[in-house]
């Protein structure tokens, strides 16, 4: 079966030196996204685990997907329904659950995130009726974190890839009021009030009622109905209204071509659409660089003051009770050992992804592979830094403004900055209007990836929350791009500075900063604007970088996946609330289109 040509039981047919399993396994893996939707649902979180998915599908395992959190039905009762197979992987939705997804909705809902025996005993269920022989949870976010320990009592070992902080922290970021990085949630106290979601029970119903309407209806006639039950969507700030009841007339209009007069210009453009004194971008939270170090430092995370502190150890004891837990980052296996996940238990699994690949390649393919992008004293055009995320406060695109502002004139003009950032960016445009250097490219997606290291020399990562494995900053360095990023989380796993013992004496792969710190994002720009760093060629990256290939990721997932199941299984036993009663077992060659 490691032909080319061979077709596999999932009927696909493997690439030529793509590895077939000789002894496949049936896995069930375990999300709140929809697998399908990939980046689009979930963002990186889904991407990487539907990756991993497809790959262990072409390797010729059974994978089966069952998401949680995110279906409703007017139909009384919780229930498992067939939804599509996707890439070789067979998707189930559970629909119903108690728990709401993603995780800001299910804020206000910890008692039974903490523990759903009826929803967990229908996940057991499941499990039996496909024939799981391993599971992965890539998400428990709609789910209980008693399906853990209920998933080992039946004698199923669970992989846990934590691709957050969820288990630790219901906010998911450990961000407090999502802008601060929380070091100390003060035994569950700070938690209260972090988040303001709807009651759960209303969340519950109005989905049920909106999913009912858009299957029954469709999206058109569907969203009408909607809007006169629940009432339209406010619209943001700014929208929709004159920003000036009078606009100011550019100062330059009369001058035409002419510059000489005006040398020492700061090379500004007029803005016709400013902010209004009450569109203020928000302050974010700053952390010290050793931010990482404190963190893991501190004696006081699983304190236990109230529901939010005791569902902090729910999570932890969640993670113990796990085969393997696999986070893809060294910050990220040591912050969960620092919050109790017992040591030894944990293996970091780098995340290899598939357009990644596509990504180093296409660089290593170029004939600008072996060449220094920009060097200052020969340089014909600016320095092209890029971002790109979302307007999410956790991913910093507030500082990155902030940088840009304080840059000294000099500076700023011999660079050029392109921002894509998913999720409405018309606030920053505001902001940065007068600024010509800055161009606003709207979202994106995992595609354009592919072809858009031609497009700049420099990534920015100004995140303010302890980053796991961040998936734009894989792709900056599978590109061969100098990466200037923040100091916290994961991101420092991987950035090598010039000076440091790592780069060997080279430029290194990149530059770090305080987290939040507008100040010290600017003087790194400043510092390679100047020539004080080098801007490394491709090759340069990637001698220095830590990177996975997706066959390498796969096979490696496939290895835990069978060292769990060869060693250390908890013998099957009967558990008070797990109890399989919800679903009845199907063959193992047939596919259940439902499970009641």
């Amino acid at each position: 079966m490691s032909d080319a040509e061979a077709t596999l039981e999932t009927g696909l047919t493997p690439p030529d030196r793509w590895r077939v399993s000789d002894a496949p396994l049936r896995i069930a893996l375990l999300g709140w996204a929809r697998l399908g939707a990939q980046a689009r649902e979930g963002s990186g979180y889904n991407l990487a685990a539907s990756e991993l998915g497809a790959g262990l599908a072409l390797s010729g395992h059974r994978v089966f997907y069952l998401r949680s959190g995110m279906d409703y039905a007017l139909r009384p009762g919780m229930f498992i329904r067939r939804i599509e197979r996707w890439r070789g992987v067979e998707c189930f939705h559970l629909y119903n659950s108690p728990n709401l997804a993603p995780a800001l909705f299910n804020f206000r809902n910890m008692e039974r995130e903490m523990g759903s025996p009826r929803q967990t005993r229908l996940v057991l269920g499941w499990l039996k009726s496909v024939g799981a022989e391993v599971v992965h949870a890539h998400s428990l976010e709609g789910f209980g974190l008693d399906v853990v320990g209920a998933i080992r009592d039946a004698g199923i070992p669970v992989i846990i890839t934590p691709h957050n902080y969820w288990y630790a922290c219901p906010q998911v970021d450990l961000l407090h009021l999502e802008r601060y990085v929380c070091l100390d949630y003060e035994g569950g106290a700070k938690c209260q009030g972090c988040l303001k979601p709807a009651l759960p029970h209303r969340t519950r119903i109005r989905r049920r009622i909106e999913q009912a309407l858009h299957r029954g209806l469709g999206p058109g006639f569907g969203g009408q109905v909607r809007g006169l039950l629940f009432g339209r969507r406010r619209p943001r700030p700014g929208r929709g209204r004159a920003v000036v009841e009078v606009e100011e007339l550019d100062p330059e209009l009369g001058v035409g071509f002419e510059v000489s007069a005006t040398r020492d210009h700061d090379g500004t453009v007029h803005n016709p659409t400013p902010l209004d004194a009450d569109q203020e971008i928000l302050e974010v939270g700053r952390s010290p660089l050793d931010q990482n170090e404190r963190f893991t430092r501190a004696d006081h995370h699983l304190t236990v003051l109230n529901t939010y502190g005791k569902r902090r150890r729910r999570g932890v004891d969640a993670l113990n009770a796990a085969s393997t837990v696999t986070p893809p980052s060294e910050f990220m296996r040591r912050a969960y050992e620092a919050m109790g996940v017992e040591p030894g238990r944990q293996h970091v699994l780098r995340l290899g992804l598939s357009h990644l690949d596509q990504i180093n390649r296409r660089s290593r393919r170029s004939p600008f592979y072996r060449v220094r992008p920009w060097i200052p004293g020969e340089a014909k055009r600016p320095l092209r830094l890029a971002f790109f995320g979302t307007v999410r406060h956790n991913k910093g695109l507030d500082v990155l403004v902030r940088a840009i502002l304080m840059l000294d004139t000099e500076v700023r003009q011999r660079c050029q900055f392109l921002i894509r950032a998913a999720g409405g960016d018309w606030l920053h445009k505001r902001r940065l209007g007068h600024l010509p250097e800055v161009s606003f490219l709207g979202g994106y997606d995992v595609r354009q990836l592919v072809s858009a290291g031609g497009e700049f020399d420099v990534g920015v990562l100004p995140h303010i929350w302890f980053e796991n494995s961040p998936i734009v900053m894989l792709e900056f360095l599978h590109a061969g791009k100098f990466v200037i990023s923040s100091r916290l989380g994961g991101p420092a796993d991987w950035i090598v500075e010039p000076d440091s013992p790592g780069a060997g004496g080279g430029p290194g792969n990149g530059l770090l900063f305080p987290g939040g710190s507008p100040e010290g994002l600017a003087a790194q720009i400043a510092r390679v604007v100047r020539g004080d760093v080098a801007v490394p060629s491709a090759e340069e990256v990637h001698e220095v970088s830590r990177l996975t290939s997706y066959p390498h990721h796969v096979a490696e997932a496939e290895a835990l996946y069978r060292a769990a199941r060869e060693g250390g299984q908890r013998e099957a036993r009967s558990h008070p609330e797990t109890r399989v009663s919800e679903a009845k077992p199907a063959q193992r060659s047939a596919m259940p289109s439902r499970t009641a």
